[in-house]
């Protein structure tokens, strides 16, 4: 049981981190744009995170999924990160958080 609870308050961490990156053209942080699809730990604390991009020639395709897996290995507890990009299904508006389309003027 503590086991399940430890995997639960890492990813807690992870979403954390995850709401501390931006999109370099959107002021708003990838989780709230409803970047990130799932996020996966096994009991050996090895994450794997689902996500997508804004379009699929998002000038940060290269960089953003890295700066993703170097953040969420700097956790203490992650073992290691992997990073797993998807256009399926693609990103859309309605993705967003009522905070990003807030913070966006959206609303």
């Amino acid at each position: 049981m503590s086991e399940t609870a430890d995997t639960a308050e890492l990813g807690e961490k992870i979403v954390n981190v995850l709401k501390t990156i931006y999109d370099p053209e959107i002021p708003v942080d990838i989780y709230e744009l409803g970047l990130i699809y799932d996020v996966f730990v096994n009991e050996d604390y090895d994450v794997k995170i689902l996500m997508t991009l804004t379009t699929p020639n998002c000038p940060v395709a290269e960089t953003l999924p890295l700066e993703v897996e170097e953040k969420v290995k700097s956790l203490d507890a992650v073992k290691d990160a992997e990073v797993e990009i998807t256009f399926d299904p693609p990103w859309t508006q309605d993705l967003m958080s009522e905070e990003a389309k807030l913070e966006l003027g959206m609303l």
